[in-house]
């Protein structure tokens, strides 16, 4: 069922989202060759619960950390731990936090110190191609449009979309009706209402879009091992347009 927030819901949801958004930041200034995954758990953790949150994916379906940590090749729901970050590595950052029982979710693909020129490509095209999607959240398009948007601007800059996961609802519980791929065909699927909040997140691979999940239950990696990068941002549908609910307030 899909469910559309009234203005109160949509209040806590825009404080889950600032608190996301400022873990993030704290998150991504500690970045560095020599640190490893589970010391950023732990900064992300802190800084959610210092705010009177609540992480979301702690415990979620047996996750055992506060944010997904993904390096390289991961492409997402990679778990915190003695994973060490190295010079020209990209981390993909994946946080949510909870604020009076209302989720926000948010994910950004940091490069750690000086990457590959092509690694740079993958990082600016995926968090464009994120923007894109934002742009078709208006009032009358349909889920499609989302979907194309993110797709042209990936594949027009040689990469490939991820399939096999997608973008979600998001409220009361993390993952809502309905999907959202970042694929698909212009002016197709429900169309977007006022209320509407939904969590687009791009997954853009260097190589080809298939995918392999690891032994471990959770970490998803390409399976011809190449780069993947990871973008998310929680979007409200308003008159007004897109409000992205989990956007640093400098932005």
């Amino acid at each position: 069922m899909i469910t559309r927030k009234n203005p109160d819901e949509l209040a806590k949801m825009r404080r889950a989202g600032r608190v996301v958004a400022e873990t993030i930041a704290a998150v991504a200034a500690a970045v560095r060759p020599g640190i490893t995954t589970g010391e950023l758990d732990t900064i992300a953790e802190h800084e959610i619960r210092s705010r009177g949150a609540v992480p979301s994916f702690l415990g979620y379906r047996g996750f055992p950390a506060t944010i997904c940590t993904s390096i390289n090749h991961e492409i997402v729901h990679g778990i915190p731990g003695r994973k060490v970050l190295s010079e020209g590595d990209l981390f993909k950052l994946d946080c949510g936090a909870i604020v009076e029982g209302f989720h926000a979710d948010s994910a950004v693909t940091i490069p750690v110190g000086e990457v590959a020129p092509e690694l740079s490509k993958l990082i600016e095209t995926t968090e464009r191609a994120l923007w894109a999607g934002i742009e078709e959240v208006r009032v009358g398009n349909r889920l499609g449009d989302i979907g194309h948007a993110v797709q042209t601007v990936a594949e027009g800059a040689g990469f490939s979309v991820v399939r096999e996961y997608v973008g979600h609802g998001v409220g009361r519980a993390l993952h809502e009706e309905p999907p959202v791929p970042n694929y698909g065909d212009p002016s197709r699927g429900i169309r977007l209402e006022p209320g509407l909040v939904i969590a687009i997140e791009p997954m853009v691979n260097v190589g080809g879009k298939e995918t392999v999940l690891l032994e471990d239950g959770w970490t998803v990696v390409t399976e011809d091992g190449s780069h993947s990068a990871h973008f998310e941002h929680t979007v409200a549908v308003t008159p007004e347009g897109p409000e992205v609910l989990t956007a640093p307030a400098a932005h």
